[in-house]
């Protein structure tokens, strides 16, 4: 037998020696960042080695970590196992993260209710919003938010799938488990800000995507990540909300909203029955931005949807020195003649680059022509010393990385801006084919609806200039916010909306991307960045 303790809090962890460090921190209930699901890919799980054993540093892990860092004793949990007593020093806690709770609200007509309370949920990937509404009066009393505690055995959809396929006995239930701990916190929470007691509370309205739905229930989402990507369930369900673990009134309610697919989930049918999709004349895109980019185009009376793998960059992951949108995270950069400039979330010190950050840089490496459309770095040798560029740009090897920050290094490189392309692509090849089957072009688009947590913090320059969206439709942008919750909280206050999202569900058309014809060429087409003069 071995322990682990921790440095900071001096909690102590007995394990099995020759354990995985990784997996006695999430086992004990301590998260760390670990996006790549414990393969070593990342390099997010740092921990500094106070004192005792680990195992040696492999191969793969050594490549992920800076000469100086190895030397000051930091190692990747994932790559580490215990060799006996250690204690170590946590890096890469969760900071405060700004997660976006509110959103445009449309007129509706709502049902008369004498008393009690309901709860809405918005349950992303990455985080969860909750608020208490008090059912009398529509009033939104309390809410709060909090990281979806999942992510300890994933970062996105298909890890925590990948987490079902490798534990088929107690995986579902676990993640299932992780989940409701999390709604059941976030409950206590509001319910205490607004004085309230949790048995007032009547019905509970859930928005997901549909990965989350499933697991939220506690239904084998394993089919969503496999060919045809046909989920278990579509239709809205409503049941007992204790069945599940949720811990509210004696006779609780919960209702999870329907969804179109495996990949366009209740949060999609939400957002576009908050923005009326289904009553626009005009032509009109809605997208939910975020590892899953999922967009609906109402055109003609049709409202066709799609899904494309945007990847986690755009979320600050998969990115050398990415992060969530927390505070010190770089939101926002300009590159001058005289230096960078830098705006982070809080106006705290830069401790990296959060989503629309990374898009904002290489906004403005295009723009500088340190990138090329082609997404290849300039040769620094090709530029003259007097350059101001040229200060900006350093050689790791043959590998050529703009320098966006010195103290922290925040570096990004050239694999960061082929994350960002590759995103780009999903998202731009998707628009492209709505916009082939529909039979229109972008000139044709009347306005573009941007949802969700990460699409609020997007500037426009910021979308056109790296052409995710091209340049026609910049002054048609409108920011909706979190019309996940918000058509949770509709269906919540108007059984007509509730049945009215259930006939939107069924009316809209799904599009497989993969099937489309052309599409490897349209892909490949929406690569391409922007040109500057």
């Amino acid at each position: 037998m071995a322990s682990v303790t921790i440095r900071e809090s001096g909690e102590k962890i007995s394990c099995r020696t020759g354990e995985n460090l990784l997996n006695v921190l999430l086992e004990s209930g301590i998260f760390i960042d670990n996006p790549c699901n414990g393969t070593g890919v990342c390099g997010k799980c740092k921990i500094k080695v106070s004192s005792g054993i680990l195992s040696e540093p492999t191969g793969t892990e050594s490549s992920r970590l800076s000469p100086m860092e190895q030397e000051a004793g930091i190692r990747l949990a994932c790559m580490a196992d215990v060799q006996g007593d250690v204690e170590v020093e946590l890096l890469n806690r969760d900071q405060i993260h700004k997660v976006l709770t509110n959103g445009y609200v449309p007129e509706f007509e709502m049902d008369s209710f004498e008393d009690g309370y309901g709860i809405v949920i918005d349950i992303g990937t990455t985080t969860v919003v909750t608020a208490l509404v008090e059912l009398r009066t529509g009033k939104e009393l309390a809410d709060a938010s909090m990281l979806n505690a999942q992510k300890r055995y994933g970062q996105d959809v298909l890890t925590r799938i990948t987490y079902e396929y490798e534990n088929p006995d107690q995986g579902a239930e676990e993640l299932k488990d992780a989940i409701v701990r999390s709604i059941n916190a976030m409950i206590e929470e509001v319910c205490r800000e607004a004085a309230v007691d949790k048995e007032g509370i009547c019905a509970i309205h859930v928005a997901a995507n549909c990965t989350m739905m499933h697991m939220l229930l506690g239904v084998d989402a394993r089919p969503i990540g496999r060919a045809p990507y046909e989920p278990v369930f579509k239709e809205a369900r409503e049941l007992a909300a204790k069945e599940i673990g949720l811990e509210a009134g004696e006779g609780t309610k919960l209702y999870c909203l329907p969804q179109v697919s495996g990949y366009n989930g209740a949060d999609i049918v939400a957002g576009a029955y908050v923005c009326r999709l289904q009553e626009e004349k005009e032509n009109v895109l809605f997208i939910d931005i975020g590892t899953n980019g999922e967009i609906v185009l109402a055109s003609g009376g049709r409202l066709l949807c799609c899904s494309c793998a945007a990847g986690p960059a755009l979320e600050g992951m998969n990115i050398s020195s990415g992060m969530r949108a927390a505070e010190g995270a770089v939101e926002y950069a300009v590159i001058t003649e005289q230096g960078v400039k830098l705006s982070t979330i809080d106006n705290k010190e830069p401790a990296g680059i959060c989503g629309s950050g990374i898009l904002a840089v290489v906004k403005e490496l295009l723009r500088t022509g340190i990138v090329r459309k082609t997404g290849a770095f300039i040769k620094k040798d090709k530029l003259p010393e007097t350059d101001y560029r040229y200060p900006m740009i350093q050689m790791n090897g043959s590998k050529r990385e703009f320098i966006l920050h010195e103290e922290p290094r925040l570096l990004v490189t050239q694999g960061d801006v082929r994350q960002v392309q590759l995103a780009k692509g999903a998202i731009l090849s998707g628009f492209t084919a709505l916009l082939a089957k529909a039979g229109i072009s972008m000139h044709d688009l009347d306005k573009v609806m941007i949802a969700g947590q990460f699409g609020a913090h997007l500037s426009a320059d910021s979308l056109t200039g790296t052409g995710i969206l091209p340049i026609e439709v910049e002054d048609k942008l409108i920011y909706v916010g979190n019309s996940s919750k918000t058509g949770a909280y509709m269906t919540l206050m108007s059984k007509r909306a509730r049945q009215e999202v259930e006939e939107l569900a069924r009316k809209m058309e799904y599009m497989e991307l993969a099937e489309t014809e052309s599409y490897e060429r349209i892909f490949t087409e929406s690569m391409i960045f922007p040109e500057y003069p």
